[in-house]
């Protein structure tokens, strides 16, 4: 099991008798014959558990677990007693203490109790992380396609979420990489364990090393308790690395070795700790150029790229954009209280024509928008954003006139729209006369 045990009991007997029931079960157990040993080992290393007689002499138990409970709020503490005092039970129970024997202590029973306590802690960081992801603001809705590049990505999702292979899911921001990080977390054995993300590219470089492999109280200025590192948090399930490429190099080395050996090791800590945690990376940056600039290194890159799962831009799959708008109207319909439809078949021509530089996270957040403004059934391209209206990238004929008649038209409707169908601003914006405007709306056949 790995967990580390403190066992602080004034009588000898008691001490080697429950560190060997323990670890004969898979504990590592340190002792302590009074308070003032028992706090010195608190402040050096980290412990699961911490097993406290109330009798201890320099430091009561008591005062012990107060004093634990403050600098390792994380630790879970059992009190032992030579007498059935109820007084003292509910005193340690009050500040924290999570059990309570009275001596002499029944081997069989310990272990017992010891085991569901561990899978009880198991429990509590799981959920810590899984409370996070609830709380976040991540869309957790399942993956839109049907295009064939799609397709194939759905296919490689089947084909690696039953291994342990490290997965490198690469495209450009906004192509939903997260998603397909939690795709393949939840098609695999792994489902019902943490999914830990973390954004390399917000952390601070000084705190990298222990937002990933944890830091022990007082091991630097500002550590004032124990920190569990993602690595740890993640164990048995799956920590998710979005924009490896921002690492830096220094602890890219460290990385590699936590990755290798399975092991990490906190700051201050002077042992490390085994995790069985599966990598997936994602990167919008072309990391093969990385390694060639010097920026990445090359062992941790094929370490983290066992497999590639290669996400199209949405250029490449536009046939998918009217399954997208539907689901993303449907997801806005329900969080804004709305009822659209749909949009109209001219709103639809210009989003599929659109040159969406922010990908699948552009598309969505115009359609939150236009779902909040819409007012009748179908959004229409009054909805849409000025600025992007003028900015769509249609496919205009080879012909010249053709392609400028059709510009002129787009771009006196976005002006328009934009001024509320007030002529005269529109005509001031364009800078011609109130005629010149209604000649023009004329001869481009625009419909007010």
């Amino acid at each position: 099991m790995n967990s580390n045990v403190l066992i602080a009991d004034p009588d000898h007997q008691t001490r080697e008798m429950i560190a060997q029931t323990l670890h004969d079960i898979g504990f590592q157990c340190k002792m302590a014959a009074d308070g003032e040993k028992a706090l010195e080992l608190v402040n050096e290393y980290n412990f699961d558990i911490l097993i406290l007689n109330v009798n201890l002499k320099k430091w009561s138990g008591l005062n012990v677990l107060e004093r634990i409970c403050k600098i390792s709020p994380k630790t879970l503490s059992i009190i032992l007693s030579d007498n059935a005092s109820t007084e003292s039970a509910v005193e340690a129970l009050r500040q924290g203490a999570i059990d309570y024997f009275v001596k002499p202590v029944d081997p069989e029973t310990l272990s017992i109790r010891i085991k569901k306590i561990i899978k009880y802690q198991s429990l509590l960081l799981e959920n810590h992380y899984l409370r996070q992801e609830v709380h976040s603001k991540y869309n957790h809705a399942k993956i839109i396609g049907s295009s064939q590049s799609m397709k194939k990505v759905f296919k490689m999702i089947e084909k690696v979420a039953c291994s342990t292979s490290n997965v490198l899911i690469t495209g450009k921001s906004g192509t939903g990489k997260e998603v397909v990080a939690r795709a393949i977390h939840n098609s695999s054995p792994r489902k019902d364990k943490p999914f830990v993300p973390i954004n390399c590219g917000a952390i601070p470089e000084n705190l990298f090393e222990s937002e990933l492999f944890g830091v022990k109280k007082g091991s630097f200025t500002g550590a004032t308790m124990d920190k569990d590192g993602v690595f740890k948090a993640a164990n048995e399930g799956t920590l998710f690395l979005d924009e490896v490429g921002e690492i830096p190099l220094h602890i890219q080395v460290k990385l590699l070795r936590a990755i290798e050996g399975k092991e990490v090791k906190p700051i201050g800590s002077p042992s490390s700790i085994q995790v069985n945690t599966r990598i997936l990376s994602a990167t919008n940056r072309n990391l093969v150029k990385e390694i060639e600039n010097g920026n990445f290194r090359e062992d941790l890159y094929y370490r983290l790229n066992i497999i590639e799962i290669q996400l199209p831009p949405l250029k490449e799959r536009r046939e998918d954009i009217p399954m997208l708008v539907d689901h993303f109207i449907h997801k806005y319909n329900a969080e804004l209280n709305r009822n659209v439809l749909g949009v109209d078949n001219e709103t639809m021509k210009i989003l599929m024509n659109y040159e969406w530089k922010g990908e699948v996270r552009e598309l969505e957040n115009i359609i939150e928008r236009a779902v909040l403004l819409c007012e009748t059934e179908y959004i229409t391209l009054s909805e849409l954003p000025p600025h992007t209206c003028t900015e769509l990238t249609l496919n205009y004929p080879d012909d010249l006139k053709e392609s400028v008649r059709n510009f002129e038209r787009q771009h006196i409707m976005s002006i328009l729209r934009r001024e509320g169908n007030d002529k005269n601003k529109c005509a001031k914006a364009l800078n011609i006369g109130l005629s010149s405007l209604y000649r023009k709306i004329d001869e481009l056949d625009i419909k007010m």
